[in-house]
């Protein structure tokens, strides 16, 4: 049953990204999502799902990363047009209030999917997340907008 749960997001986004809604390419989404499904089935047979899972957080969480994209690329358009591009580039440690590895690897993949952020690479210990802005004049304020944005949605979704 959770096979399906996964694999039919999966196949709505293979039709939403191949751009063909017809039922044969949504049938070969689901077998392609149902394959992927498959072949990571082992790799994360052993660890434990997150504790709990809201759908409506979830869509809130998809909501912040749409309009955060928009944003970030926003911001960085006028960044880059600019004739005197004044950045303040640099890597920021981020402490971690999310604990599970998924959580962690959401929010780094959300922080790397904004444009003018990259996460970098994460503490051995798993309570720091380092993160490349492309202007980082005020590291607070980023620190504060990851922790009250991102990070708090996904201790919502999936916390």
């Amino acid at each position: 049953m959770i096979v399906l749960f996964l694999s039919l997001p999966l196949a709505i986004a293979w039709v939403a990204v191949t751009g063909s809604a017809s039922p044969h390419n949504f049938v070969f989404g689901l077998a392609l999502s149902l394959l992927s499904l498959a072949v990571v089935r082992e790799a994360f047979a052993d660890r434990s799902p997150p504790r709990r899972i809201r759908p409506l957080h979830i869509l809130l969480l998809a909501g912040l990363f749409l309009k955060e994209l928009a944003l970030s690329a926003w911001r960085v358009a006028l960044t880059v047009l600019s004739p005197r591009m004044q950045l303040t580039p640099g890597i920021l440690a981020f402490p971690l209030t999310v604990t599970d590895d998924f959580q962690i690897t959401l929010l780094a993949n959300l922080i790397t999917l904004t444009p003018g952020t990259l996460s970098v690479d994460v503490s051995e210990d798993r309570r720091t997340l380092y993160v490349h802005a492309l202007d980082c004049a005020d590291p607070l304020a980023l620190r504060r907008d990851i922790a009250d944005g991102f990070e708090r949605r996904i201790m919502e979704a999936f916390g």
